[in-house]
Formats: structure tokens, sequence, C-alpha cells
């Protein structure tokens, strides 16, 4: 090799260390920085070294720091293996308060698609919609001046709701009447958890079904049973099929109208001893005859109800086996309105069984049948034949 050319490589050599010290300098500053910014944070350093390097070294677009953030707290609870200590983002946790409140600030209106993809309002009566003007099968263009275009049912329902007392604009059609505007104050909506009647088939049997249990529940439940017994039951069929649970504390007390005194249940929590809740003495139907009818998703708070009632002996349950579901939730709501469901405690019959993880076992197991209910049919069998 000529002289020319060691000098080249002896140069290239040259620079290639000191671009390799200047990065490796680079990298080892960088990397001194993530960990003085995360210094202070305490066990969750990492995270934040982690964090702070994707920050300035990623060469694709990040997601957001609110999409990453709720990323990692979903992480974090899939360690766990609980599929019921879970994360909400701040519009499903609006809901789902909304549902166990069994009420919301409103206007009280009905909405879908139509064919055309408008959006179909239809009020409910004496509603701060239906007082305000608004007539079944408007249709609604704007909110507060914003279009409803392109947005999802869930999204233009939490658009409006609202504060009891604030005020929404809306931009109505009412065709052939040129679009117009009407402003309505939000009031308290009540949301019914149940629904009841006496049978057809037979008028002396009253028929509850609770659809889930919210702040409401039990003084629904009472003023229902009220109702079926002055219309001349005296037999009563409680449904909980398809009720997913809710509120524990609604849960007890409704149990507690069907109930004598005694145990309603047990809760076992981590760091504190087992507490006893009892039921009290005369509720209002702790002496009518009773059928409970139950399904796979028979679930959590309906699985408290409808477990006391089998272990305490008091009636039968009718159906298919319940979901399982023998673990109570605290709710933690967090600061952007985000919320955090966390196990924390199980539940034992009276008992002092848990729930299997298959559910409670119907005394009789009467599978749905498409175009008919059997297990309602059924129950009506028993009460007229005692079989």
């Amino acid at each position: 090799m000529s002289k020319t050319g060691e000098k080249i490589v002896l140069a290239l050599s040259v620079a290639l260390i000191v671009v390799s010290c200047l990065t490796g300098g680079v990298l080892t500053q960088r990397l001194l920085h993530y960990r003085q910014q995360a210094a202070a944070r305490g066990p969750m350093r990492i995270f934040w070294e982690a964090w702070y390097a994707l920050e300035e070294s990623f060469y694709g677009e990040l997601p957001s720091p609110q999409t990453r953030t709720y990323g990692a707290i979903r992480g974090a609870l899939a360690q766990l293996n609980d599929p019921y200590t879970i994360f909400l983002e701040p519009q499903p946790t609006t809901a789902e308060r909304d549902r166990l409140a069994g009420a919301y600030g409103g206007i009280g209106a009905d909405l879908w698609y139509d064919d055309s993809g408008a959006v179909v309002l239809s009020p409910y009566p004496d509603s701060p919609a239906a007082t305000a003007g608004v007539r079944p099968g408007d249709l609604l263009l704007e909110i507060d001046h914003q279009t409803v275009a392109g947005l999802t049912l869930n999204d233009i329902q939490t658009r409006l709701r609202g504060e009891v007392g604030s005020q929404v604009t809306l931009t109505l059609s009412r065709p052939p009447t040129p679009p117009f505007e009407l402003t309505i104050t939000r009031a308290e909506i009540r949301v019914p958890s149940l629904s009841y009647r006496l049978l057809e088939q037979n008028p002396s049997i009253g028929y509850l079904h609770i659809t889930s249990f919210t702040a409401h529940t039990a003084e629904e439940t009472e003023n229902a049973i009220a109702a079926l017994l002055d219309g001349g039951a005296t037999r009563l069929v409680l449904d909980l099929r398809d009720n997913g649970g809710g509120l524990i504390q609604p849960a007890r007390d409704v149990a507690d109208l069907f109930l004598d005194e005694g145990v309603l249940m047990f809760e076992v929590r981590r760091s504190s001893p087992e507490e006893v809740f009892y039921s009290r003495d005369g509720g209002p139907a702790a002496d009518l005859p009773l059928v409970v009818l139950v399904n796979h998703s028979t679930a959590s708070a309906s699985e408290i109800v409808a477990g006391a009632i089998q272990a305490r002996q008091r009636a039968l349950l009718i159906g298919e086996p319940t979901y399982g579901k023998g673990s109570v939730q605290l709710i933690f709501p967090l600061s952007d309105g985000s919320s955090l469901h966390v196990t924390s405690a199980l539940w034992l019959l009276p008992d002092h069984q848990p729930i299997a993880a298959d559910g409670l076992l119907p005394d009789i197991v009467v599978a749905a049948t498409e175009g008919q209910d059997a297990p309602l049919e059924r129950a009506i069998r028993y009460f007229e034949t005692g079989e």
C-alpha cells in the first residue's frame, strides 16, 4: 500500500474512533439524563428511564402520552391475572357511573340512526326534551353548534348528558320546517332497573325482572312488590336472568325484602377480619311463595341475591347455572375522569361456601329455548302443581 493510502486509512480509523467516542458519549449522557430524571421516582425509575428513552430515540411516531399511560396501566393490571380488576377510560367510566347511579343529568330522549344515517330523537314523556319542544322523529343536526355527523351514538349521548341544571342547545330538523334551535335545561333522568307485571297465564303470580342493581333498585323493588300485592299477586317470580350485577349494597337490600332474619353473606378481605351481613326480620315478601329465575348471565351482585335465597332454602332456583363471580370490586375515580376497578374482597354464601367458578346450580335446570320462555313456564307449572 502506498504512503498516501496508508494516510487515508489512518485518517478514516481516527475519524471512526472519534465518532464512536462522541456517539458513546452522547448515549451515555442521555442515559444519565434519563436516570437523573427518574432518580426521584423510587421503584418506578426503570419505567421512567424507558419512557424518556422512547421519547428521545424512537424512530417512528409515538402514540400520545395519554395513550401510552393507559396502555402501561393495562399492562400492569394484566400481570394480576384477575379479569375483574380493570381500567376504564373517561367515557366508559361516565357511562358506568350513570348506570350504577340509576340516574343521570340529561334531556331525556332516545336516539337512533335512520336508514339515511340521520340521528333521530324520541323524547320521554314529560322530559326536559319534550317540555322544550322536541317531538318524536326530529332529526338531530348539532349539539352546541357542533355537528353530530361522524359521531357514534355513545358519543352523542355523552354530549347530551351533563350537570343537572346546565343547558345544551340542539339544532334540529323537522322537514319541511327549516333547521331550528332549542335550548334545553338538563334534569335528572331516572333509569328504571326493573320491570314488573301480573302474568297473563296466571294473574295470581307477580313477575319481577331486575336487570341491574343501581342506587334505586331496592326502593324500586319494594314499590313493585307493593304494587303486585295490591293487584292480587299471592306468589312471586323474581327474574335475575341477564343481570350482570351492579352495586352490592342495593343487592343486599333487595335480598332482605325476600328473607327473614338470618345470615345474608360473608365478606372476606385481605387485611381485615371476616365480616358477616344479616338480613332483617319481616321483609315485605319474606312469606310469599317465591321462585328465582337465573341463567349464565346472572352474575356478581345478582348471584349474591340468588345464592342467599337458595342457601337459606327460601326458594327454588330455576333456569341455567349462573356466571360464577364471587368477588367484590372497589371503584377508584382517577383525576382525568378514568377509573380503576380493584378486586378487594371475596364473598361467601350463608352456608359459608364461595361461589364456584361454574356458578350456582339451579334446583331445576331448564335451558332457554328459542321462541318461548321455558324457565318462566316451568316456574308457573311449579306454582300450579308443586312439581
